[in-house]
């Protein structure tokens, strides 16, 4: 994929932005009452605290491994050519709703302030049983905002429980796909599912990926996605010109007789490589993250998870992408294969399920406390830390309560997030009004 230069349709994204900012969405009228028991304001985070990336908090240097190619070339020669993004947009044909029609609950989830100003509702059989997370977009992509002629919004989904075993899960209980959204239309979105494998046998079979999809970039032709607790795997990696054709619909995953089987998908991407943790299942580990475009070079962001009740402090890091076009949509490496952080940072904020990074800022989702609540979007920095506030008692919880990743499309302004089964977007600068 040739990838285009940064100033290509500029012209037609400030008129985009301007239609946005001036069309607002009354998306959040539902979302305004705020329960009592949040009421609470929460104690500021406070400033980032930096930490040496050759110390034990900061240093998270991240192995990379290769599906080997011949796997690969195995597995496309039994499934048949690989197909690219284009071809699976081809075949989006379940419409998201306009938030105007999406059920009075599903909008509640909404953020309170800002208010979203695009927003969309997933439906149908094929969400049934699973659960939404990340989100990443052909703004990650490219500088340009499309792939190729396409703008396109991926949104990660998991099935079930975080269980199963690593050979495979029981039937229908943590696979994770991906919605590819034909968002070329922002009047009339339309998507097809891609399920999310890894190779196995040599390359004769695949089994499902088993984790929650809790983080997801998309970067040039490669995918990285966040894997569960108890994965030596932190991330693993897709690359967007080898999705595979399912030939059989049925809900098994892998080689079954007559052909290949998707748990019900269209599509498979199997997966090319993944990036492995130092440590034991208790290591530290990337659960969200995020590129950021705002650096150079480009670098991919990321966030753990710690629970309110933690005995620690959240760790941020920051990795530099490669440079070599041999490597596109790679992490940089040293000359043992290491992805080393190229920055680290520990903050107050626990429970984080968002992380975003633009320029100085740290932008982060903490979720909500309470079972239908709204969570908070704390923007630190070296200096402090500052939250949106809404409501008569000037809470702190104005953000989604169930939202996940934060994708920063570059070209349009925008941040896409995702909450239940709303996915959203507003402009970074209405939140940055909001923060004051």
């Amino acid at each position: 994929m040739k990838h285009r230069g940064r100033h290509r349709r500029r012209r037609r994204g400030r008129a985009l932005r301007a239609t946005l900012a001036g069309t607002a969405l009354a998306l959040t009228a539902a979302a305004t009452l705020i329960s009592a028991s949040q009421a609470t304001v929460a104690d500021a985070p406070g400033a980032l605290k930096p930490v040496s990336a050759s110390d034990g908090a900061g240093r998270l240097p991240l192995a990379e491994h290769r599906v080997p190619g011949r796997w690969l070339d195995r597995l496309a020669s039994e499934m048949g050519r690989p197909v690219g993004v284009g071809t699976v947009l081809d075949s989006a044909d379940v419409p998201l709703r306009q938030a105007a029609d999406c059920p009075a609950p599903e909008k509640h989830s909404l953020p309170v302030e800002p208010a979203a100003t695009r927003a969309y509702c997933f439906g149908g059989s094929g969400t049934r049983g699973w659960r939404a997370g990340a989100v990443t977009t052909s703004g990650d992509a490219d500088d340009d905002g499309r792939w190729g002629a396409n703008r396109v919004i991926l949104s990660g989904w998991t099935r079930g429980a975080e269980g199963g075993s690593l050979d495979g899960p029981a039937p229908g209980q943590g696979l994770a796909k991906v919605a590819f959204v034909d968002a070329n239309d922002p009047g009339a979105l339309r998507y097809t599912w891609a399920l999310l494998a890894v190779p196995v046998d040599g390359g004769r079979d695949y089994r499902g990926l088993v984790s929650p999809l809790s983080g997801m970039v998309w970067y040039q032709d490669k995918l990285l996605v966040t894997t569960r607790e108890g994965d030596r795997d932190a991330l693993y990696v897709y690359d967007m010109d080898r999705i595979q054709r399912a030939t059989v619909e049925s809900d098994a995953v892998g080689r079954v007789r007559g052909g290949w089987a998707a748990h019900g998908s269209r599509f498979v991407l199997p997966a090319v490589g993944s990036y492995t943790l130092p440590g034991g299942d208790d290591a530290a580990r990337p659960a969200s993250v995020s590129l950021d475009r705002s650096t150079s070079p480009d670098s991919l962001v990321a966030s753990e998870w710690v629970p309110a009740d933690g005995d620690r402090h959240t760790r941020l890091w920051r990795y530099a992408l490669s440079r070599d076009p041999a490597r596109s949509g790679l992490l940089a490496t040293d000359s043992s294969g290491d992805a080393d952080p190229v920055e680290a940072y520990e903050t107050k904020t626990a429970d984080v399920r968002g992380v975003l990074a633009h320029r100085t800022g740290w932008y982060l989702d903490r979720a909500s406390g309470s079972p239908g609540g709204h969570g908070t979007l704390w923007r630190q920095d070296a200096d402090g830390a500052r939250a949106t506030e809404c409501g008569t008692d000037e809470t702190r919880h104005c953000w989604s309560g169930r939202s996940g990743s934060l994708s920063y499309w570059e070209e349009t302004g925008e941040v896409w997030s995702q909450s239940g089964r709303m996915l959203f977007a507003l402009p970074l600068t209405s939140i940055d009004r909001a923060l004051g």
